[in-house]
Formats: structure tokens, sequence, C-alpha cells
């Protein structure tokens, strides 16, 4: 009893702490990330709670965030979350919700026993009030079960493209509003829609708010909404009263216009407003929600490419899956920074975020940090006709919940699923995927994506955007064969909107090849880095030439795991990345694109892993944006360069190399100051 004394005591104290510094606010978001219990179990209708075996936990939280990367023997089923708050005294005449970003991948959320709801998908966020369910000023318990077997009715239908790691691995928090609330349940999303038409001249800036009125007579309010400046400054504002009924959702519009916007331009200068919508009741703010404000206009010109705020901005950049080697999907804020430095570090303008709604951190940060992005839902791989229902919700949550985002400009409806005919079952449903999205948001493109070269076939089209994933050289013929293909498109179908949506290949940083070919073998177990250096080099120099690919995205920024994969001489890992699983080792290629992208100096020998040397007369090649550049070996200079693949290919042919070790240094000059970089080659005796 005294133990169970204490504990209350100090939940209570914790919450009144917490309260204290949000009383003023008209809402409270509360963390409830700290002090879970975890544990695996088979589920039964009437589990005990309070039986032992519990593992304390912090949230994020996934069960798989080792055996996954091990191989195809991993755990699949139910495990349980437990909680226990305390419902505050101040909450009697609130409206209390508990949100979860993500939870793979069905979840069935409890309060004292009592069933609340059910969702299903690993990657979107969802909302469920529990304000009746809670007892006032004792413990209650939130219990959740989770569940990450394959489904047929739930996309992903299956774990071989990637894994969908178990548990709660996103931020869950505790919502208090009053009675009078901007919704928190409308598939989760903010409750208020940013519309804007947009020039250089003048953005039209339209609010729709849903309101929610739980008290029981019809009530006046005061919707006020502000636009700020980044530094703070009030730059307009608009009040509108109105009524809002006990029934049903109230839907109220605002408008408002702002001469010579500062325009968002990606990385150029990502520039933004924030705009917050408040409830005004009796002169006091009861509800408020603050979000971006990115004002910029985007369209495609066919042949020619992305055009942003009227000009033309080039989307290139790399498709990022969500999990860190031994920490799974359970990514903290910190290491989905790490990951977006990393893709700016490269000077990538575009991310795809593949294949799934990917956390809530890396959409914002994106708006701040400029990125151009595409979003999408997990209809991949495998078809099983029973997803229609589940995709059309995910897809619906993922637009809902990210439609302020200035960065999005493209919802991703479907990658590689297929019908034999255009009456089959994925382009019929990609079509209604389609009317769903332009139903829901008509100012951004839709995209689907084959695996297949051709654009005629029957699953393709269904969208505004065609997207083709490539792998000449990796899959199939060899890697200078993406001329061909991409020229016969410019010729065949020179008015359609095309993506490369993928190309790439393995590469092992631990296995090295002095000499590579022009086609590598995906069923090997030797992935040599050196052949991943010379695919990009080689398709690269041909996308850069071909601007009727509106974008292209590198598969992958980093290597993940494929539990069902057995390459490359590592089980369970898809070595695509231009940086390595633990993000310790970024890949020559890496460096290629860095030196090919990037506005900072980079200067960059290729081949340092591959040190130890078999031939005494070789190739060095330099990868640099920058002017002037020399490669010295043992001293002496070296004759050349030449021109490679780009202009930023610096090759050095004849390059005699000592027996032992020679020292290898290229410099450059940036704005007439020297960049240096060197490496050591070992020539076999």
């Amino acid at each position: 009893m005294l133990k169970m004394i204490s504990l209350k005591s100090i939940m209570i104290l914790g919450l009144v702490l917490l309260c204290k510094h949000t009383i003023a606010q008209p809402r409270q978001v509360l963390s409830l990330n700290q002090d879970w219990q975890f544990k695996k179990t088979t589920y039964t209708s009437n589990i005990n709670v309070a039986t032992a075996g519990w593992e304390n936990v912090q949230l994020p939280h996934t069960w798989n965030n080792k055996d996954m990367q091990k191989g195809k023997f991993f755990y699949t089923g139910d495990a349980f979350y437990k909680k226990d708050i305390i419902a505050h005294p101040e909450w009697k005449n609130k409206r209390v919700f508990v949100r979860f970003e993500g939870v793979g991948s069905v979840a069935d959320v409890y309060v004292n026993n009592k069933f609340i709801g059910e969702h299903r998908g690993a990657y979107s966020a969802f909302c469920f009030e529990i304000s009746n369910s809670l007892r006032p000023d004792t413990i209650n318990t939130i219990l959740v079960k989770v569940n990450n077997e394959e489904r047929p009715d739930i996309i992903p239908v299956n774990n071989r493209l990637f894994g969908v790691f178990g548990g709660i691995y996103r931020p869950v928090s505790l919502i208090v509003t009053n009675k009078i609330n901007i919704t928190t349940t409308d598939y989760a999303s903010p409750g208020i829609y940013i519309k804007q038409q947009t020039t250089g001249k003048l953005a039209d800036i339209k609010i729709m708010a849903k309101i929610e009125n739980k008290e029981s007579t019809v009530k006046e309010i005061l919707l006020r909404t502000t636009i700020r400046s980044r530094e703070g400054k009030i730059v307009k504002q608009v009040e509108q009263p109105g009524k809002v009924f006990p029934q049903g959702i109230n839907i109220i519009n605002q408008q408002l216009k702002l001469a010579k916007p500062h325009l968002w331009n990606a990385r150029k200068d990502p520039y933004l407003y924030s705009l917050t919508t408040s409830v005004i009741q009796d002169g006091k703010v009861i509800d408020s929600v603050k979000q971006p404000l990115g004002l910029r206009y985007f369209s495609v010109v066919p042949g020619k490419g992305f055009y942003l705020n009227g000009q033309p901005y080039r989307l290139y950049g790399v498709c990022r899956h969500q999990e860190w080697e031994d920490y799974g999907s359970a990514l903290s804020s910190q290491q989905h920074a790490a990951d977006l430095d990393m893709i700016y570090e490269i000077g990538a303008t575009s991310i795809r975020f593949a294949h799934y709604q990917q956390a809530e951190y890396i959409y914002s940060k994106c708006d701040s940090l400029g990125f151009v992005i595409w979003a999408e839902i997990p209809f991949v791989n495998v078809v099983t006709t029973h997803e229609t229902d589940n995709a059309k919700q995910q897809l619906t949550e993922l637009i809902r919940q990210n439609y302020n985002h200035p960065s999005i400009y493209n919802w991703g409806l479907h990658n590689e699923v297929y019908s034999s005919t255009p009456d089959g079952f994925v382009p019929v449903l990609t079509r209604q995927l389609n009317d769903l999205a332009k139903t829901e948001d008509p100012d951004r493109f839709t995209a689907s994506v084959s695996g297949y070269g051709e654009i005629n076939r029957p699953s393709n089209l269904a969208a505004d955007i065609q997207g083709i994933n490539r792998y000449y050289g990796w899959y199939e013929g060899k890697i200078p064969d993406l001329e061909d293909w991409v020229t016969g498109l410019e010729k065949n179908y020179p008015d359609y909107k095309v993506v490369l949506s993928e190309y790439g290949t393995e590469a092992n940083v631990k296995q090295q090849q002095e000499v590579v070919g022009d086609a590598g073998d995906p069923s090997s177990q030797f992935w040599p880095e050196t052949f991943q250096t010379r695919f990009h080099e080689i398709q690269w120099g041909i996308i850069e030439k071909h601007p009727y690919l509106m974008a292209s995205y590198v598969w992958n920024m980093f290597d993940f795991s494929v539990p069902f994969a057995n390459g490359g001489g590592v089980p369970a890992r898809n070595m695509k990345g231009l940086v390595t699983y633990d993000r310790k080792v970024k890949k020559d290629a890496f460096y290629w694109y860095k030196a090919n992208w990037s506005t900072e100096p980079v200067l960059y020998i290729a081949g340092r892993r591959d040190s130890d040397r078999a031939a005494a007369v070789t190739t060095v090649k330099v990868f640099s944006n920058l002017k002037k550049i020399t490669l010295y070996v043992n001293g002496h200079k070296v004759a050349g360069p030449e021109k490679g693949t780009t202009s930023h290919d610096f090759v050095f042919n004849e390059v005699h190399l000592n027996k032992g070790e020679n020292q290898l240094r290229a410099e450059g000059y940036k704005n007439d100051k020297l960049v240096a970089d060197k490496i050591t080659w070992y020539l076999k005796n």
C-alpha cells in the first residue's frame, strides 16, 4: 500500500509540475514517452495487466531492432505496452486524447480495460479520445496490444521488400483541450488546412478549420488566424465570429492575402512564415493550432522538368528508409536530423521518402531545410486484392496529416505492383487512389511507380507523374543502357511527366576490386564498392544531360535491412546505400554526388578503401567541384587530368605506382584557397 501511495504521489507531482508550465496555454500537449512497460505474449481476451514479466522501456521502442537485421527468423506477433497515468482534477471539464505517431502495425488501445479503438497501418498517426474512460484523481492504465504479423488487408502486405518493425516506435502524447476545440481526430490531422494560390506578387491564402463543440448548447466564438514572419512579427491577421453547434464538425473558412510575399524557395531560401489559428470565447483563447506556412508555387513542363516559383529547379536526390543498425525504426529526432544533415551535405535538392509515411519530425525539418519531397503510402511489392480499404485509409492519413507542409510536391500512390490488364485490380485501385488524392488535395501532383521500363504498361499512367525504377547494370543489361532507355522515352513520349524514381546498385565497403565491368551480379556474395562507384559515375553522367527526367532518386541514401535477403557477404541487408547502415562510412559514391551536387568545396580521391593494388600502372579518379585540379603521387606531379563523365570527374590515366607504399595527394582551388585530399595505396611486391 505504501508503494502505491508513493507512486501515485510522484505521478500527481509530475503532472502538477508539467501543468504549471502549460496552464496558461489553451491546449496542453504532454509527452507520454517515459516509463512504459512491455512484454511479448500471446493475446488472450482476459489478459491480466498485473502479471509479472514486464520490461521497463522508453519510447520510441521496437522489439525488432536486433533480430530483423539478422535474417528472416524475427519475431512477429502480439506484444503489449502499458503505462499508468493520473487523471488530473483540472481535466474534469476538459477533453483528453491520446495520440500515437506510429505503431507497427496494428494497435488496439485500452484504458482501464475498456476498449477504445483499433488502428491498422504502421506508418501514420492516430488519435483517440479517452475523456470518458479516465477515472479522476487516481491511477489509470493505458494498455496497447501491438501486432506486426503480415496481413493481406494491411499494406504493406508482407516483409519481403523491407521489414515492418513491431512496436510503439514513434512518440506518444496526451492532448488536453477545452470542450470547444480544433479537432484532433480528423485522421489525426492538425485540424486546420492551409490552401494557397501564390505568385511572386500575391499570396491568396485560404484556411479551413474544423471545430468541435462538446458543450450542450450552441456557442458563439471568434476564430482568429495570424500569420507571423520568421522573426515573429505579425504580418497579417483576420478574425471571424461564428456559431459552433454541438452536433458534428463545424467547418469555418477564412481568407487572407499577402502582397509581395517572401517565397519559400527550396534550399536557396526556405523561408517559413508561421500560421496560428485560435478559437476565442469571451475574449480568451480557448484553443489554438500553429502550422508552418511556406508560400510557393510549382509546375512541371514536359521535356524541361520541374519549375519552382516560375523558375526551373532540378530535382535530384535520394530515397530514404527510416532505420538504423541496432535501432531499427525506433529513432530519435536527433537520428532523423543526422540523416537529413547527410542528405543536405551531399547536395540533394529532393528526397523520396520510400515506401511509407515517415516521422512527423522529418517533414517539418524538410520544410526548414528546403528539400522538395515526395511522400507516399506502402502499396508496394505484392498485391492480395484485399488491401483497398487500408490503402485508401493510409492515403487519407498521409495527406491530411501532412497537408500544410510546403516541402511536399507529390503524393505517391503505389510502387511496383501490377495487373495484367488495364481493368485489373491495380489500375482500378490506383485510379481510385488518384481520385481520392485529388479530392483531398487538388494542388499537388500524384505519382505511381513501375519497375518496368515501358511507359504504357497496364498499371501505369493512372497518376500525374509516371515513376519508373531502372537498375541497368544490376538487375538487367549494362550500366550505360540507361542512355538508350531515356532517349527512347524522349522520342516516343515527349509530353509525359517521367521520374527516374529509383536507380542504384549494391556496395559492401569491406569488398573491393581494382577493375570492374559494366554489369554486376545481384546473386553473388561479392559486391565491391568500386563497382557502385563506377555505376554512379556513368549513370549520373547520363541523367545530368536529360532534363526530360523531371526528377531522379538514388536508391538508397542508407543501407537498410531486408530480412529475406542474402547477398554481398552480409545477410538480411540491402547495401545500395551511399552510407553504411551504422552511418559510420560514407561510400565513394557519396562523394561522387557531393562533388556533382554540392556548392560547398569538394575534393575527394576515389578508391581509398581499395588500397591494396595489383597493377603498377593504373587510373586515379578525383571527384571535385574545384578548379585547377592537380594530382601528386609520391611527391611527383601526374599529367592530366582528363574529363570523365561529368565536369566534376577528373581522370588521371597512366599513373605509375612504386612497390610498397604510395602517397596520393590531390589539390584544387576554391576562390584562390587551396583544398587538398590524400590517401595511401600499397602496391604488392
